[in-house]
């Protein structure tokens, strides 16, 4: 059995987008383990979470209220990636990669928070 939230294509791409900062992560210093490693994991992690949650919401307020969330862990993990790349971690071609997975994925949560809101 497959849940609503499987079926959107935004939730599917924020997977991979959580499956490229993990890979991109495993890069970094040690001693941020717990640091940015820890903090950009969990942020890319919440939005697919709350996209998920937000979909099996009954009222349009709920749904809309995790699409927020969820966007809001996006610009987290967007603030922290370029975080990343100021220290060094990120190569500026990394960075670069994930801009755009992150604009679309912004892109498609936007549409999605607005169609709630009808």
């Amino acid at each position: 059995m497959k849940y609503a939230f499987e079926k959107l294509e935004v939730w599917q791409k924020s997977r991979v987008l959580v499956k490229e900062i993990y890979s991109v992560t495993k890069s970094f210093p040690a001693d941020e383990r717990f640091g940015l490693t820890s903090q950009l994991r969990r942020a890319a992690v919440s939005i697919s979470s709350n996209i998920a949650e937000g979909s099996t919401r009954l009222s349009s307020r709920d749904k809309s209220r995790f699409y927020e969330i969820a966007y809001g862990s996006l610009i987290e993990t967007i603030n922290q990636l370029i975080l990343s790349a100021d220290l060094q971690f990120l190569n500026p071609d990394d960075l670069t990669k994930l801009r755009v997975q992150t604009d679309e994925v912004s892109r498609m949560l936007l549409a999605l928070h607005k169609s709630t809101n009808r």
